[in-house]
């Protein structure tokens, strides 16, 4: 049985491996998987000065590990993680900031997007 009785406002979005928006910055490359009001998928890879510095904010703030090591700072100490780890983080002050050890591939996840997608873009 269907459970859900709510049309969908938008058709899916597929987007195979390499596709996407990509934006070359100074120490990474951001490639914009998805990108909707209630939540922005983005593919971030890492070049070794790449730092996260601590932050705040407002969505769900969620990362997979694809490649590489993160290192999380903040109230994780220092924690390094690799492939195959998720770390979330709800809204308010972060708990963790991440450094690629020497250099990683992550999935962001922004829930919801929040202008992060804009930001990237630099709108």
């Amino acid at each position: 049985m269907n459970t859900c009785s709510r049309a969908p406002t938008v058709s899916a979005i597929v987007r195979p491996p390499g596709e996407g928006e990509r934006f070359e910055r100074a120490s990474r490359v951001v490639t914009i998987k998805v990108d909707l009001p209630e939540i922005s998928i983005h593919e971030i890879e890492f070049d070794p000065t790449f730092e996260v510095p601590p932050h705040t904010h407002d969505h769900v703030d969620a990362m997979l590990v694809l490649d590489g090591e993160i290192e999380l700072l903040g109230d994780m100490h220092g924690r390094r993680v690799g492939p195959g780890t998720i770390v979330g983080a709800p809204p308010g002050p972060s708990t963790a900031s991440a450094t690629q050890v020497p250099r990683a591939r992550l999935l962001i996840l922004h829930a919801p997007d929040g202008g992060f997608s804009a930001m990237v873009r630099g709108t």
